[in-house]
């Protein structure tokens, strides 16, 4: 498999703390995956995240991107800030500027841009993500869904190669969620971009997800693709994470209507195909 981005051997412990964040953390992220990074509050998820794009130095280990371990200067952090893009649980630390296109601009003003490619960039931005007519609104007048959106907005138009989401979900509700996962879809399909969520909605990372990594305690537990990961129903549960509902359901209709070799699916829908399927036949 191909690394995009690499940890080894991470730790760190903020100021005043007696409690690693990040205990001896190893891990790589596969160039092309849609990831999901699944934990408790408190297990190091938002700290990796800090690591990932250089926000953070470690106090132990190393970070590699393509290879090559970071480097903290400022003209090194620059770029890989603009290869590596982070979206914040909560965007308004993450939306400095007074309207929605200047926003968005922001972080073009240090890449180097002439003013006629930033302003394409941005056009382009904010049609891609339907905020054309959102150009001129005050960002504090956007709803919360909406300032999310921005947020992402203002990191993709830097088209990085790895994407992190810090709970890109939390606080949305359903509609906003699908039209968000649609968004994200979008963009790891047209534009090759690798994502790398931390979520607590082990449903919605079984559905999505190419690969999972299960952070406890500052160090990698688990990770695998879906179906593997999720099979540790043993350690999920001494994790105190459980498994998909749809493990459950699966395991309740097999062998009765399906054989144990039928490969399990990754969504209701599929599930609802494949039990109509067995009801007519």
């Amino acid at each position: 498999m191909d690394w995009l981005l690499e940890i080894e051997d991470v730790c760190y412990t903020y100021p005043g703390s007696e409690t690693p964040a990040l205990n001896g953390l190893t891990m790589r992220v596969p160039r092309g995956k849609r990831c999901v990074l699944l934990g408790h509050n408190g297990c190091g998820k938002s700290t990796l995240f800090l690591h990932m794009n250089g926000i953070y130095a470690p106090e132990r280990g190393v970070v590699k991107w393509k290879g090559e371990a970071f480097s903290y200067r400022r003209t090194f952090l620059s770029q890989i800030r603009q290869k590596v893009g982070l979206v914040f649980q909560d965007p308004e630390q993450q939306l400095i500027a007074s309207t929605v296109a200047e926003d968005i601009s922001y972080g073009l003003c240090s890449a180097g841009l002439s003013d006629d490619e930033a302003k394409r960039k941005v056009e382009q931005a904010l049609v891609r993500f339907g905020l054309e007519h959102f150009r001129e609104r005050p960002v504090h007048h956007l709803s919360l869904g909406q300032k999310k959106r921005v947020a992402l907005a203002g990191v993709m138009v830097l088209e990085p190669e790895l994407l992190l989401l810090d709970e890109p979900t939390a606080y949305l509700d359903r509609l906003h969620t699908r039209l968000l996962m649609k968004e994200l879809e979008r963009i790891h399909r047209e534009e090759g971009t690798t994502i790398v969520m931390a979520t607590h909605d082990i449903d919605l990372a079984y559905e999505w997800a190419d690969w999972v990594f299960v952070i406890e305690d500052g160090r990698l537990a688990l990770e695998g693709a879906p179906n593997e990961v999720f099979a540790r129903r043993d350690v999920l549960e001494g994790l105190q994470l459980g498994v998909p509902l749809l493990f459950d359901v699966w395991e309740a209709l097999v062998p009765s209507f399906f054989p144990e070799t039928e490969a399990r699916p990754r969504n209701v829908a599929d599930l609802k195909e494949r039990l109509a399927r067995c009801l007519v036949d």
